[in-house]
């Protein structure tokens, strides 16, 4: 699934490509990809708007129009977006087509239909997209290790589902969870409660840094973004545990262990992360 660093390359490489163009057309395909309103009254919404920016919220990419409304897009475990010239031949599993007025189409592809779309009026409360729940942001003023302990309180669960949590941090998910606890040393399967002051510093100082990080190693031209048709993220060189069961520890050359944390599978060293 695409975590907040992935969801911030599609915003970056996408904006430039939509802003400023009217929408002469929404064509739905599979109207139970629109969660809000119903699917017809969404097409009539945005057909005539104009897209002035995108925004990222944690995992939620926002398309938002000069009128002040918005459309609002989680793209779940396998949702794609890609601009293309009208006469492209349609790829399969392409569920949703926003027509531009320069003859290019935003298209959203979703192998396993689980990706959902919002249309917010300006000014309607949200209700629906869940936007509202989030914690702050990995790069908020508000995400201290005080803020953190707070939160988890005395709590038994892991630390990992904890930061799983987007009430807690908005738009870490399993593959950045594995990253910011080894980066931090702390073992992912630790009940939250348990942690240290020392510990909660070091998790407070590694979430920014980690998330930051990945956001600019996942940088992407939007040649190259189109080539990999959306899905060819550039942070797999870049880890460090996660996908790494097994293998070396990158710190102590250990081996890698690998269980089931937070019902998520989980990479950690036994070693670094006691």
């Amino acid at each position: 699934m695409p975590e907040l660093a992935e969801v911030e390359m599609i915003r970056r490489v996408l904006e430039p490509q939509l802003r400023g163009r009217t929408v002469t057309k929404l064509s739905v395909l599979r109207p139970e990809v629109v969660a809000h309103p119903q699917a017809e009254q969404f097409a009539q919404e945005v057909c005539g708007a104009v897209v002035g920016q995108l925004c990222r919220r944690g995992k939620y990419l926002q398309i938002v129009f000069a009128d002040g409304a918005r459309a609002v897009v989680h793209l779940r475990m396998t949702g794609r977006l890609l601009v293309l010239p009208e006469n492209t031949p349609e790829k399969k599993y392409t569920h949703l087509i926003l027509s531009l007025d320069n003859g290019q189409e935003l298209r959203f592809m979703d192998m396993r239909r689980f990706g959902r779309w919002w249309y917010l009026k300006k000014d309607e409360k949200d209700d629906f997209t869940g936007i509202e729940t989030l914690g702050p942001e990995p790069f908020d003023e508000r995400l201290t290790a005080g803020y953190l302990c707070e939160k988890a309180g005395s709590s038994r669960k892991t630390i990992k589902d904890w930061l799983l949590c987007q009430q807690l941090v908005a738009g870490i998910g399993n593959i950045y969870s594995d990253e910011i606890l080894f980066a931090a040393g702390i073992y992912p399967g630790r009940e939250a409660r348990s942690l240290t002051a020392e510990e909660w510093d070091r998790l407070a100082e590694q979430i920014p840094r980690t998330m930051q990080f990945f956001v600019e190693k996942n940088e992407i031209s939007a040649e190259d973004y189109l080539i990999g048709e959306g899905s060819d993220y550039r942070n797999t060189p870049y880890l460090q545990v996660y996908g790494y069961k097994g293998a070396h520890c990158p710190k102590c050359g250990g081996i890698l262990a690998g269980s089931r944390i937070a019902g998520r599978s989980s990479v950690y060293c036994t070693h670094c992360q006691k």
